[in-house]
């Protein structure tokens, strides 16, 4: 049974390494906006912003931050950690630097996107995950072996 999850990520340089994640399947997630889409929500201002991550945040179990080079400190990234933490989602962050992107290029590994994040004052603590791997492919099925059980993982531990 696929897990629900809503995916948390910096669009434009990650939207293919994140469609990478959802091809494999394990997990049901809010919808991809494709560019355009993304862009008209962003042109109705913060509160579009919000009300479109909140209600596809409903229903969810745990949120997956796929931490691409820039991801961690993002305003909606933030947003969407804390607002899980505060709803009890089980979080939890996969570095995803070594998937190709459409290019066919990696990029360099970006920072905890929980580091220093509180909410009402208690410190936001999900596990990250980094496939031990540089080779693409390696990291894709290192991410299909295990992305089940931390999701699992994640959720027990709220």
């Amino acid at each position: 049974m696929a897990k629900q999850c809503f995916l948390s990520f910096h669009y434009k340089p990650d939207v293919w390494r994140v469609s990478q994640v959802r091809e494999i399947g394990t997990i049901e997630e809010q919808p991809l906006l494709a560019s355009n889409k993304w862009e008209e929500i962003k042109e109705k201002g913060s509160d579009a912003i919000k009300a479109w991550i909140d209600t596809n945040m409903k229903g969810k179990k745990c949120l997956v931050v796929l931490v691409g080079t820039k991801t961690a400190g993002r305003a909606w990234v933030n947003y969407e950690i804390k607002k899980a933490w505060k709803d009890g989602l089980g979080v939890l962050a996969i570095h995803i630097h070594n998937l190709k992107d459409s290019s066919g290029n990696q990029s360099t590994k970006g920072s905890n996107p929980f580091s220093g994040l509180f909410v009402d004052g208690e410190s936001v603590t999900g596990k990250v995950y980094d496939p031990p791997f540089v080779t693409s492919t390696n990291v894709y099925k290192h991410i299909q072996d295990n992305i089940a059980s931390w999701v699992d993982t994640a959720v027990a531990a709220r």
